[in-house]
């Protein structure tokens, strides 16, 4: 995810965790804006800051998407995913199909 953020944005976040649960994943990143980010929300520009990482955050939806359904041979029925300026962290929410779900789809 680091990575894929890196891809989108230059730059990547510094911290990253990821907690799987039975369906959903959680990754909760630190230090993630940029240089020139910071300035924006140093001279009152955080939410033009927030709406651009939205916007980044769409664009690299499928390939988030992938990567989690890759990783643990699930489906992912929702993504969701925001950030927050102060202190600047970020969180990628994904809801997986159920597995009794994929089990009946697979019969």
């Amino acid at each position: 995810m680091v990575s894929l953020i890196r891809d989108y944005a230059g730059r990547g976040p510094t911290q990253a965790r990821t907690t799987i649960g039975r369906d959903t994943v959680t990754v909760v990143l630190s230090d993630t804006l940029t240089r020139g980010e910071r300035r924006l929300v140093e001279h009152g520009e955080g939410e033009h800051v927030l709406r651009t990482r939205h916007k980044i955050q769409m664009m690299m939806r499928d390939q988030a998407v992938a990567l989690v359904e890759s990783a643990l041979d699930r489906k992912v029925v929702a993504f969701m995913s925001d950030n927050h300026i102060d202190p600047d962290v970020a969180a990628e929410i994904f809801v997986l199909e159920s597995q009794g779900a994929a089990q009946q789809s697979d019969s």
